[in-house]
């Protein structure tokens, strides 16, 4: 654990964000707002390290006491930042090298889901590289990057859309390979995992088709009900799953999983898992902090917990 030896006034905190990945800019935003946080929390000696190629080498100068990690997306959130610092062996936040890379591939992470009992939609990846001549799944379905996150990338295709399957894959959009998605229509939901407790369950209203980009960052791109008005039961399994997915992937720290929930059917309605992230985004808008304050955890007291909990060998 991080933090035993030295007060906060004296640790040396090296807070990783930005970096070069597509979601540069939230990680931009979660990196000041975390900082602010650790500040508010009694952290004295914050030092912000906007990421580039180089990283392991301003890590080995400065050698800080922990790495409060808030990139997202790739080379940040995948296991690369994390074997990095298993190398110079800097405790740091969140999951580590084997749980990051997991969750970060999507398909990948759906096949443990299944394997423990986790509900999830059919799914398949495509290679970008083979010539299409008709959809890969029957309409509707969604197009998603194998490993990204925030949502970039995602696009549902419709029954009554009229793209040629060339623009809806296109190269320019993807890497070598998406996943496609059956889609299920309904409520989106979300639940945080702290440690090795599901906290509360949060209900998202979108602005949009769905909880793009825009609806996540743009202030007033969605509302949020926190409680989610759930039945007990369906609370209490959204719960169980965002545990049991975590531990599944063996992460560590925060998680957040998302959901979707259709009960148009009627009693009871379909629950699957869509994904886990293993570093949630922490702007001001973000789901986590939210969530932990709903559970009587402010953003201060949310931050210290992950400095306390920090640790190489995650």
């Amino acid at each position: 654990m991080a933090g035993t030896e030295k007060t906060k006034k004296d640790m040396h905190v090296a807070l990783l964000y930005g970096g070069w990945s597509a979601e540069r800019q939230v990680s931009l935003d979660s990196g000041v707002a975390c900082a602010e946080a650790l500040e508010e929390a009694g952290y004295k000696n914050i030092e912000m390290v906007d990421v580039a190629p180089n990283i392991a080498t301003v890590l080995e100068e400065n050698r800080p006491d922990v790495a409060f990690n808030a990139l997202h997306g790739q080379w940040g959130e995948d296991g690369c930042m994390q074997a990095i610092l298993e190398v110079l062996r800097i405790p740091y936040t969140h999951s580590g090298v084997r749980a990051s890379a997991i969750a970060m591939h999507k398909e990948m992470a759906k096949s443990i889901f299944r394997d423990v009992g986790i509900p999830v939609a059919r799914s398949k990846v495509v290679q970008l590289d083979r010539e299409l001549t008709d959809h890969p799944l029957m309409v509707p379905y969604v197009i998603k990057p194998v490993a990204e996150g925030s949502s970039v990338g995602v696009r549902i295709v419709r029954e009554d859309g009229n793209e040629p399957l060339s623009s809806l894959f296109s190269r320019a959009d993807y890497a070598d390979q998406v996943m496609v998605e059956a889609y299920v229509q309904g409520r989106e939901l979300s639940c945080a995992v702290m440690g090795d407790v599901a906290l509360g369950v949060i209900d998202i209203i979108s602005m949009g088709d769905f909880y793009n980009y825009d609806s996540k960052y743009v202030p007033g791109g969605s509302e949020h009900i926190l409680p989610a008005d759930l039945p007990a039961d369906v609370y209490r399994k959204v719960q169980n799953y965002s545990l049991k997915a975590h531990m599944a992937l063996g992460c560590k720290g925060v998680t957040r999983s998302d959901f979707r929930y259709d009960d148009s059917g009627g009693e009871g309605g379909e629950l699957i898992i869509l994904e886990i992230n293993t570093q949630p985004g922490m702007t001001g808008t973000s789901l986590v902090p939210e969530i932990a304050a709903h559970a009587g955890h402010s953003y201060p007291e949310l931050v210290d917990w992950m400095v306390r909990d920090a640790s190489c060998g995650r």
